[in-house]
């Protein structure tokens, strides 16, 4: 019988039929995935003809179709709606993917053909994506180590081996660990003055997983966030912020810290053998900022404009804490409650106020009305299409001329199983074939919204709307995206370049034309108040500068770790170390011994974004950049649009980031845009 992963879909547009699959499916589809590419890759190898793009890059571009199904179904599973099975699956099919990886990438005889093609590719009818993948991949199998000896490429063999099973343990392990944590409170005194919404959602988590008395609160974003800023006892928000902050930290199980030592050293370690001064150097050369003092140049100047800022909202935050019965140090627990607080005073605003603004089904409308107005698309619901959860639902997307352009699966709310945070992933990409048709993409939207209780609906903040429109933007760089190729069709493209699409898609939120076509009360169709909308403007820059220097110091981390020219040492503690690279962008004190960043810090070590991380600060001044095109022409300008759509998000990775933003713009980004959006510059 085949196996259903592998066998030819027969549901609307190709989707994924969930339903059919089972997790002892996987290790069998992996297998013959993987032996399908080693056996193209030794055709390429043994063909005896001379190399040329025809028959080298094109069947390594395009020959993995069954790796391709498998991978992207089990890895999309694997974070959103994962099990402990699939977690002892991917310790099991990690090891061989990588060894596939070295396989390919290690090939003399392969790279030599490829060379070949490099070196004569004027002599080939290549038109501008052909000449892009052909570098990309000469490129790519260089900093593999392709030039190495074979004593070398071993020992970079191994060494690739070792980090695929480290990157997935340090990820496994805070999933694991924040997961294990709750905070069961059944004294209403422990609970005065919080929103309802915020103890509903606690008394239906508690009703599930408790004994049904009182109110539950976990690490998930829609839970933890919301219980330090209105939780009005110190000694219970610290006990939360310290359970988040010690995940990966505690002696047990679960402890990241030696696997962060090994991470960052077998990094440099590959980064050595291939000729480059730091892994900085290595993550960094094919990305918009090139080197390590292009990024180093962003952060300092971003926080010589920031700190001070943030410092006068600090002592702003502190003074009315003081003032308000605080006693002692505002501590990192204390301030997310005070700001809040001086916000709720000052502004006379506070997230629930618009909460019932932000119908989650409404907000879904604003979203995709939205993008209907800026590049014509639209979405529509296909209840046929199978899911991988009950939550999940998905929609087919079209064109202004009615033509598919793909589909979006939206996947809102918590789950046991499911990594925090929020992201966007492709089950399928985008690509034309020799034949000239089109392959449509299947994108999925993940977050971790506010969920609906028996009570109401799901309403979200004023943060998951932004978050909703952050991920949207990587939707649409997926969805709009027109590639010969798929390697570079979509988001893949520059760490540093792939948030501005996102990025540029929040500066909608605080624009009142927008929330005037979609917020309206769940319960009465209300529109939004002129006068609240009025409130969320003046308020748009509160807290700016500490909000900034956060991110910074994020980044100063990351940076801190992959910078290093000699190993970190053995006996080093890794919260000393994080506490010096950031200190100079900390605002608060530091947090109690037995909690830190980094043993929970997936973007660095395990989702990506290692020397990336400075690429969301980047991002920043591109979009905010961006959107002053928007404002000088018309926040909903079809021209802007469309530009953007074809300069941008169609484009993928054709050509080199900046050359595409400086199309769309007419000319370089500037930081003034950043500065003045944010309220530092008239």
């Amino acid at each position: 019988m085949e196996n259903p992963l592998l066998a030819a879909y027969t549901t609307p547009y190709g989707a994924y039929p969930f339903d059919t699959f089972k997790e002892e499916d996987y290790i069998p589809a992996f297998t013959e995935g993987i032996a399908e590419k080693k056996a193209l890759v030794d055709s390429i190898i043994n063909n005896p003809d001379t190399p040329t793009f025809d028959n080298t890059l094109i069947p390594l571009e395009r020959g993995s179709e069954k790796l391709e199904k498998v991978s992207n179904v089990f890895f999309n599973l694997l974070h959103s709606n994962s099990t402990d099975g699939l977690q002892e699956i991917s310790q099991q099919i990690m090891p061989m993917l990588t060894e596939l990886g070295n396989y390919i990438s290690l090939s003399q005889p392969l790279f030599d053909r490829i060379k070949n093609v490099y070196e004569r590719q004027d002599e080939f009818s290549l038109d501008e994506e052909d000449r892009r993948i052909l570098k990309e991949t000469y490129d790519g199998f260089k900093d593999s180590g392709a030039l190495l000896p074979d004593e070398e490429k071993k020992k970079l063999e191994r060494l690739s081996l070792e980090q695929s099973k480290l990157t997935l343990t340090y990820g496994q392990n805070v999933l694991r660990d924040e997961q294990t944590y709750t905070l069961h409170l059944t004294d209403s005194a422990d609970v005065t003055g919080m929103p309802e919404t915020v103890l509903g959602m606690a008394r239906h988590r508690a009703e599930e997983k408790a004994d049904g008395k009182g109110w539950l609160f976990d690490l998930s974003a829609p839970s933890y966030f919301p219980f330090l800023q209105h939780n009005p006892h110190s000694r219970l928000r610290k006990e939360m912020y310290l359970a988040k902050m010690s995940v990966g930290a505690k002696n047990d199980d679960y402890n990241n810290e030696q696997n962060v030592i090994d991470i960052v050293n077998n990094r440099l370690a590959s980064a050595k053998m291939l000729g480059y001064e730091t892994f900085a150097h290595l993550a960094l050369h094919d990305r918009m900022a090139k080197k390590p003092g292009a990024v180093y140049q962003l952060l300092d100047e971003l926080l010589e404009a920031y700190k001070p800022v943030g410092e006068k909202e600090l002592e702003i935050i502190r003074s009315y804490a003081a003032e308000n019965g605080h006693q002692g140090e505002l501590m990192a627990w204390d301030w997310s409650y005070w700001a809040e607080q001086y916000r709720q005073t000052h502004y006379e605003l506070d997230d629930e106020m618009l909460r019932p603004y932000f119908k989650l089904e409404n907000v879904i409308d604003g979203v995709f009305g939205l993008a209907t107005r800026l590049y014509g698309i639209t979405f529509k619901r296909n209840e046929s299409i199978p899911v991988y959860h009950k939550d999940v639902k998905v929609y087919e997307v079209q064109d202004e001329d009615g033509s598919y352009l793909g589909l979006l699966y939206t996947d809102f709310f918590p789950r046991k199983g499911k990594k925090s945070g929020a992201w966007m992933n492709g089950l399928q990409d985008q690509y034309i074939d020799r034949n000239g048709e089109d392959h449509r993409p299947h994108i999925v939207l993940v977050m971790n919204f506010t969920p609906p209780t028996a009570e109401k609906p799901s309403l979200l903040t004023p943060g998951e709307v932004r978050t909703f429109l952050h991920e949207f933007g990587h939707a649409l760089h997926g969805m709009l995206t027109h590639c010969k190729y798929a390697s570079i069709s979509g988001t893949s493209v520059a760490r540093d370049f792939v948030e501005l699409p996102s990025q540029l898609m929040e500066n909608w939120l605080t624009e009142r034309e927008w929330l005037d076509s979609f917020a309206c009360h769940y319960q009465t169709g209300e529109k939004i108040p002129a006068a609240l909308i009025d409130k969320m403007l003046a308020a748009r820059h509160f807290l700016v500068g500490y909000a900034a220097c956060r991110q910074l110091s994020f980044g100063y981390l990351d940076m801190a770790y992959h910078t290093r020219t000699a190993p970190l040492p053995k006996e080093i503690r890794v919260k000393t170390f994080e506490e010096e690279a950031w200190a100079k962008a900390l605002l608060l004190p530091p947090s109690p011994e037995g909690t830190m960043m980094s043993t929970a810090f997936n973007h660095i070590f395990s989702g990506g974004y290692a020397s990336g991380y400075y690429g969301y600060k980047w991002a920043e001044v591109l979009d905010a950049d961006a959107f002053g095109y928007f404002q000088e022409k018309g926040l909903f300008s079809r021209e802007v649009a469309n530009r953007f759509r074809h300069e941008v998000l169609e484009q993928g990775d054709k050509r080199e980031a900046m050359e595409l933003y400086e199309a769309f713009r007419g000319r370089k980004p500037t930081i003034q845009a950043l500065l003045k959006r944010d309220g530092l510059t008239d």
